[in-house]
């Protein structure tokens, strides 16, 4: 069942990555079912806090009336940042699951997520998909660059 939540959230990648955000997609799974998804929009919308978890969390508390979803999970295909972790804490959901590991080596989600900030604490499961979720985020980075080099050429 896990691969099956990541391949969703890959699926919220690759629209995000059509749209020329940089993909991330997440997936809010309740009960066995996914119940929200959601990718990355800060370029679209140009907002700092457009991430995929965000939209996917708000999303999920919209459809089950609660800002507290505990019986929730989330699949996300990159490790999640500080600020993304707070709203997974501040919603109460049960465990993340992440594909690739943030390469700027900042790793602050099993200590953000043991941290009990808020009375909650959430179980971690890292590298799911790992190889998957980490080539579409390498593959757009790459594709971004020659871009660069090209606008400098003209």
């Amino acid at each position: 069942m896990v691969n099956k939540f990541m391949k969703a959230a890959l699926k919220c990648a690759q629209k995000g990555l059509e749209e020329g955000e940089v993909p991330i997609g997440a997936v809010v799974v309740c009960d066995g079912k996914i119940i929200s998804r959601g990718h990355n929009r800060r370029t679209k919308k140009q907002i700092a806090t457009a991430h995929a978890e965000v939209e996917a969390i708000e999303k999920a508390c919209k459809k089950l009336k609660s800002w507290r979803i505990p019986e929730c999970e989330i699949y996300v295909t990159l490790e999640p940042c500080p600020m993304c972790m707070g709203a997974m804490l501040n919603a109460r959901i049960k465990k993340v699951y992440f594909g690739a590991y943030e390469a700027k080596g900042r790793s602050l989600t099993d200590k953000l997520a043991n941290a009990n900030l808020v009375n909650h604490v959430i179980e971690v499961e890292g590298g799911v998909m790992e190889e998957e979720c980490a080539k579409i985020l390498s593959t757009f980075f790459k594709q971004m660059r020659e871009l660069s080099k090209e606008n400098k050429k003209v």
